[in-house]
């Protein structure tokens, strides 16, 4: 920088400089070297002007300068004479401070929860981890990776993913809240700077329980073995403790909360189920009408939505003596067997109506077939024929074999001793009525008399 000029001489020359605005950290001394050469000097921590040939002068740097708390200065240098008046001279410089990879990314949070409910869909977005660059360019230009833990190679945690761009944190496969309920990772944002500079977040992720386990029941033992009874005596009251039913649920908070029903019984108006406990209590006094063996089945449900439900399954004997144990309640017939021989017996009924409708269908079938081949064989004689075999009848007494006839009977004819005969007799000319009705006559008077002998 050059050096004010003034074309007076003694006092009226340049006697001193000044910077506007005033700040902390800019001054300017003027002063005379040994040489004589006169020379102006910003002394205060950070810039000074030095001589460098003749008239000109140097802007150096006397402290350590921040661009990212000043990006810029603007310096105005004045030069002032000791005249009266004095006259001045101002010169304005601007000074805009480089940018180096000094700083490292900084997260908005000192650390980053996130909850995703379990099972869900693959490659869920779960939340976003966000970290700044106070730097520019490419100072500043951050992306984002999972870091492995001190002394591993790897992330701890390979069902979760950050992208690299924007830090949006995805859950890669399906969660089991009952295997994993909740785990950690680290996140890395390193900036693009020369040496890279990087910071790390924990990221803490929280599965969140879903009600897809049904009450798992541990007493009575639901395994298939038979069931021991309960003994209670005839002589209990009302409230009397027969059993409990005892239940777990894998889920947590309300999905695992459990309720006790009962949901059917040999007789539901003599038992009672606490709703919370699964306490099984008498609802009345026994009576001599109970049935000895009472069957139970008791209903647990949760509390999720929607709910699931398991069934547990308890016997009771009502005895006068806790010594009688002769009842055969060690090995009762399974309700399976039962309903296994009601489904046989109602195959039987069926198989055998089924049975009886084909049976009567070909009766009815093979009936009707008869009486159109019967219809179909009538012997139907011309009227010379029918002369000369109504005489050779008349001669022998008797009807010719191939003729057809009709039994006609009343009521109660099975124990009569008349038959009538009444042949059929096809439509014949006028001419042979006569001898139709002779005949006729004769056949009639002969089988009755056969039939007094």
């Amino acid at each position: 920088m050059e050096a004010a000029q003034d074309l007076d001489i003694g006092s009226n020359t340049v006697q001193e400089y000044s910077i506007f605005p005033q700040n902390e950290y800019f001054s300017v001394s003027y002063g005379s070297r040994s040489t004589g050469d006169k020379y102006v000097e910003l002394d205060q921590l950070s810039f000074s002007l030095w001589p460098a040939y003749k008239n000109y002068y140097e802007l150096v740097t006397v402290s350590m300068l921040d661009r990212e708390e000043t990006p810029q200065y603007i310096l105005s240098v004045t030069a002032a004479d000791a005249g009266s008046p004095p006259l001045t001279s101002t010169q304005t410089f601007t000074v805009d401070i480089s940018d180096v990879n000094d700083n490292a990314p900084v997260f908005n949070q000192t650390s980053y929860t996130m909850y995703v409910r379990e099972n869900n869909v693959p490659t869920v977005f779960v939340g976003a981890v966000s970290a700044g660059d106070a730097d520019v360019g490419l100072n500043a230009k951050v992306t984002y990776s999972l870091a492995p833990e001190q002394g591993a190679e790897r992330p701890s945690c390979s069902c979760i993913s950050v992208n690299s761009e924007n830090g949006h944190v995805f859950v890669l496969r399906p969660l089991d809240y009952e295997h994993l309920r909740q785990t950690e990772v680290t996140v890395s944002a390193s900036d693009a700077g020369s040496p890279p500079l990087r910071a790390n977040v924990t990221v803490r992720l929280v599965v969140l329980d879903e009600n897809d386990n049904a009450p798992l029941v541990l007493y009575p033992a639901q395994d298939g073995s038979p069931a021991s009874s309960e003994l209670v005596p005839v002589w209990a009251e009302a409230g009397y403790l027969i059993g409990k039913v005892v239940a777990v649920d894998a889920d947590s908070g309300q999905n695992s909360w459990l309720s006790y029903h009962l949901l059917r019984a040999t007789d539901p108006g003599l038992f009672s189920v606490a709703v919370q406990s699964g306490e099984v209590r008498l609802r009345r006094p026994v009576t001599e009408r109970d049935s000895v063996k009472q069957k139970l089945v008791v209903l647990v449900r949760d509390n999720g939505k929607p709910p699931l439900s398991a069934t547990a399954a308890l016997s009771a004997l009502l005895l006068k003596d806790f010594s009688d144990v002769r009842l055969p309640h060690s090995s009762p017939a399974p309700e399976d067997q039962d309903g296994s021989l009601t489904t046989y017996l109602i195959i039987s009924l069926v198989f055998v109506s089924l049975l009886f409708l084909i049976s009567s269908a070909v009766f009815v079938a093979r009936k009707a077939c008869r009486r159109k081949e019967l219809e179909a064989g009538h012997v139907l004689y011309g009227a010379d024929n029918l002369q000369s075999g109504l005489a050779d009848a008349a001669a022998a007494g008797t009807l010719p074999r191939a003729y057809c006839y009709e039994i006609s009977l009343t009521t109660g004819s099975g124990n009569s001793e008349f038959k009538f005969l009444r042949p059929i007799l096809p439509s014949l000319p006028p001419q042979h009525c006569e001898n139709s009705t002779i005949m006729e006559t004769q056949l009639l008077e002969g089988r009755c008399k056969k039939n007094f002998i």
